[in-house]
């Protein structure tokens, strides 16, 4: 991987037209000429022929433009074009809210070198970033949004890590589900019976230098999980997203594929997008060396507070798609239950403590979320809620230490738990009016997610859930 001078991006407030007015027409930096020319020969040496930039969108849907290897220069410096409408294609390919999606005008992608990856067979990958044709960032685009959450936490003198778990479930190419056999759950035999595609994948996480800490089966049946080492927030969303990509290539070429979708089956265990985070000042962490509960510093204790206290407001970026409140029940391991327990796993915020079991330190999984979840806004809002407790010096709420479910309704009142919404429409509603989600991200970009949201409430009103299950198995992958 090489380094580059990376986009200062600004985040001003745009709406979702391209047309709105922008108050810093300045010029981003872009990267040095040497790390660019560092990156090219790289990729001569490794027989590099064709460059992939990737973006995100609103829906959390992977898109893409791509050149040839040679035009690496003008990707990274003059972008390739795209619509101003890539935030608003919903999950079924449509474009949601076609009235006010601009149709004229132009963004323009840059490839981020700094992220460049070798994913084999003459292939690269990278992610971009989204500007106005003035150069101006588009203050919608999820990795500017995340930069500026970052950016947020260093002005208090904090830095965040972030890890990221992959739950897939294998399919049929058509989508169509794969007959269990003698599948077990975590059984080392379903393990080893895609020993080769285990392999295989392992390969190119490699070669595409993205770090993996274990690979094992799931609970439910064909799936997987991969967990992610920690990284910078930016790097790590990063990864992920390479992540995902080589784990469809590689179940292609084995005659399958892969569902990330958080319900691909009705009635069974669905897939999470869990992400760990840790928060430090300087060289010392805030959720281990205090004098709190199971060592938090004061500050740790009132970041746990904002993330608790954030989550339902933020559930449509986090888990709002059409399939995720019914993944969210009690009893699945999903932390359907805004509250917070060591190693309690059914609650959405589980404290992870350090020691000789956890070498990379304590830290908290925020379990709720899955894959419709943009990962770049899915961590600025963690992010942008835990600066918001810290800022604001929330209490920590009592801990949980035992399943939610199992307590009172009285009791939970008394706690201070919040049973996290089922229903697509409660969840856009709590988005909608949240002043704090908009700081954190911005109005174009709640306005965006909103949109998806809203689209999917529509074209699937009245269907059964089998049948979302199904027009959705594969709709992130």
């Amino acid at each position: 991987m090489l380094t580059a001078e990376r986009v200062d991006a600004q985040a001003d407030v745009h709406a979702w037209s391209m047309d709105a007015a922008r108050t810093d027409p300045t010029l981003s930096p872009l990267p040095e000429g040497d790390a660019v020319d560092r990156l090219e020969q790289q990729l001569r040496t490794d027989g590099v022929r064709w460059i992939i930039g990737t973006a995100t969108n609103a829906a959390g849907l992977v898109l893409a433009k791509s050149i040839p290897a040679p035009r690496l220069t003008a990707f990274v410096r003059s972008g390739c074009g795209l619509s101003p409408a890539h935030n608003a294609y919903g999950v079924d390919g449509s474009v949601v809210d076609a009235a006010s999606v601009p149709h004229v005008g132009d963004l323009r992608l840059r490839l981020d070198p700094s992220g460049v990856r070798m994913i084999g067979d003459g292939i690269a990958m990278g992610p971009t970033d989204t500007f106005f044709q003035d150069g101006t960032p588009d203050p919608a685009c999820p990795r500017v949004v995340l930069a500026k959450a970052v950016r947020d936490l260093a002005e208090q003198g904090l830095h965040a890590m972030v890890g990221h778990e992959v739950e897939f479930v294998l399919v049929r190419p058509d989508g169509s589900l794969l007959d269990p056999g003698n599948w077990r759950p975590y059984g080392a035999n379903a393990l080893l019976g895609q020993e080769e595609l285990v392999l295989d994948l392992l390969a190119g996480f490699e070669r595409a230098g993205i770090g993996v800490e274990q690979v094992h089966a799931e609970y439910g049946e064909a799936q997987f999980e991969v967990s992610l080492g920690p990284d910078d927030p930016i790097r790590s969303a990063d990864a992920l997203i390479t992540a995902r990509v080589l784990i469809v290539r590689t179940a292609r070429r084995h005659g399958l594929m892969a569902s990330f979708s958080p319900l691909p089956e009705v009635g069974k265990v669905g897939n999470g997008a869990h992400q760990h985070l840790s928060l430090r000042r300087g060289n010392e962490p805030l959720f281990s060396g205090g004098d709190g509960p199971h060592g938090l510093t004061g500050e740790g204790a009132h970041a746990i507070a904002g993330l608790v206290r954030g989550l339902p407001q933020a559930q449509a970026v986090l888990a709002g798609s059409a399939l995720s409140g019914a993944r969210l029940q009690p009893g699945g391991w999903s932390g359907a239950y805004a509250c917070w327990g060591r190693e309690n796993r059914e609650a959405a915020v589980r404290f992870v403590t350090d020691g000789m079991s956890n070498p990379h330190g304590a830290n908290v999984e925020v379990k709720m979320i899955d894959a419709s979840a943009n990962p770049y806004l899915a961590t600025a809002s963690l992010l942008g809620l835990a600066l918001d407790g810290i800022r604001r010096r929330l209490p920590l709420p009592a801990e949980v230490t035992t399943d939610p479910a199992d307590l009172s309704d009285t009791d939970r009142v008394h706690a201070g738990v919040t049973r996290l919404a089922s229903d697509q429409a409660a969840m856009v509603d709590a988005l909608e009016s949240s002043e704090e989600m908009r700081r954190i991200l911005g109005d174009p970009v709640v306005t965006a997610v909103l949109a998806v949201r809203r689209h999917e409430q529509v074209l699937f009103a009245g269907m059964p859930p089998e049948g979302v299950a199904a027009a959705l198995r594969l709709a992130w992958s």
